[in-house]
């Protein structure tokens, strides 16, 4: 089983590095599923827009809620991340050499979200690299049963894992 894990300590950062990863891999012929998230500015000063893009080239989907600027807590809309849930398990079906999750979140930890995705593609023998947050850490290693291997969060040594992982030839330098 390849399942691991990779966390950045700036706010945004596992998400960027997915994102470059899984057009890295895309670019290197992998057959890439699972989500990528594209976070935006927003002109209000505002928190980020918070899109998902559905691999490997798929739909954009807005996951997070524009609840003003005063407001505090959760953003996410669950309805959206159900849909994007729901648009990469069918995309599984197409083949897949590797599962890419932006994030084990608070859904996640409570058993919705991408978590059944997850371990449907574990079943199959996907490799799965999943962002996660301190916050989320916990509940992400509880899931993992000990079986996640964290992943330094830089490009290269995330490639190396995928490609170790897909079992892909890696070219000679």
């Amino acid at each position: 089983m390849h399942l691991a894990f990779t966390m950045a300590p700036g706010r945004g950062d596992t998400d960027l590095i997915l994102f470059h990863l899984a057009a890295r891999l895309a670019a290197r012929g992998l057959r890439c599923r699972g989500i990528v998230q594209i976070n935006s500015d927003r002109g209000d000063s505002g928190p980020c827009d918070m899109d998902v893009r559905v691999l490997p080239e798929g739909r954009i989907l807005r996951i997070s809620q524009a609840l003003g600027q005063s407001a505090r807590g959760c953003r996410l809309d669950p309805s959206a991340l159900e849909t994007a849930a729901g648009l990469v398990s069918a995309s599984l079906a197409e083949g897949a050499d590797i599962l890419i999750v932006n994030k084990f979140g608070k859904h996640e930890a409570e058993g919705r979200g991408f978590r059944s995705i997850i371990a449907d593609a574990i079943g199959l023998g996907l490799p799965v690299l999943v962002g996660v947050n301190s916050l989320n850490l916990p509940a992400f290693q509880s899931f993992a049963e000990g079986c996640a291997r964290q992943i330094a969060p830089d490009i290269d040594s995330l490639e190396d894992w995928a490609l170790f992982a897909t079992g892909a030839q890696i070219p000679a330098a």
